[in-house]
């Protein structure tokens, strides 16, 4: 009977690393995007641009997040 009940958590669990991954934030701000598109479409407006471009942000946005703080002069950070 554990197997029967693991098989769908393992397969759930997979799939929210794999949207979700390290950053929560890029997959809700792709998600809000997505929803964004749709509603926008609904309402005949043309919003194929949307998602590419939250995208770039949030990468952008990411990498800014990931990147090293400043460093002092004699290489060592604060």
């Amino acid at each position: 009977m554990a197997r029967v009940i693991s098989w769908p958590l393992v397969f759930a669990r997979f799939w929210y690393r794999f949207i979700v991954g390290d950053d929560w934030t890029v997959a809700a701000a792709v998600a809000l995007g997505l929803v964004a598109t749709a509603v926008l479409n609904r309402r005949s407006v043309d919003a194929w641009w949307l998602v590419p471009l939250i995208v770039i942000a949030m990468v952008r946005v990411s990498v800014l997040r990931a990147k090293p703080g400043p460093r002092r002069h004699d290489g060592l950070r604060p």
